[in-house]
């Protein structure tokens, strides 16, 4: 159990027989004295995100969720395709929804975790940091600065900003968690 003193950002909790992780949290002094937390959570299985008040006297069951490596194989329609790490005939599928903006980052046969609550895999999980090669990059433009900005397409699709001299082919390290640009590896 834990008790509204030990809630934090990437807790994770069991809210009607749900689980869910605390995206943010933040702590407001009310009327006399008495203090709420203030919180969005994230339901791992659907991606939805909601928003409640927390009292001191609450308490929370923890989600027993493990990880298990996976391995993704291909999208169609809204479905996403995995399966075992070392057994490509032990698939399952997650819907769109379920995968959300993550599916921006995956390439086929990537390894990657699958969470598992219940005996049900649920969702995945990215590493913080991926490299991907850039698909297309419009070219810098002579003069401009070093510190210009440019959108580019990554090669699973996925569009993010980088800096003005990165170009088509070179691979970038992206951090999944702000869709932001690392640095560049190669």
């Amino acid at each position: 159990m834990l008790s509204y003193s030990e809630l934090k950002r990437k807790s994770r909790i069991i809210i009607d027989k749900e689980p869910y992780e605390i995206i943010e949290a933040r702590s407001t002094v009310k009327a006399r004295g008495s203090s709420v937390l203030q919180v969005k959570l994230r339901n791992l299985k659907t991606e939805n995100v909601i928003s409640r008040t927390f009292h001191p006297s609450d308490n929370f069951e923890e989600p027993d969720i493990s990880k298990s490596e996976v391995k993704f194989l291909y999208s169609h329609k809204n479905k996403f395709v995995f399966s075992e790490k070392d057994n490509p005939s032990k698939r399952f599928e997650l819907m769109v929804q379920q995968v959300g903006e993550k599916a921006d980052f995956l390439k086929p046969n990537q390894i990657i975790e699958a969470l598992i609550f219940k005996n049900e895999v649920i969702n995945i999980s990215l590493p913080v940091k991926i490299n991907l090669r850039v698909k297309e990059a419009p070219p810098s433009v002579k003069g401009e600065s070093q510190s210009g900005n440019k959108t580019v397409l990554l090669e699973t699709k996925a569009k993010i900003t980088v800096p003005s001299f990165i170009k088509t082919g070179d691979i970038v390290e992206i951090n999944t968690e702000t869709r932001e640009y690392v640095r560049r590896i190669e």
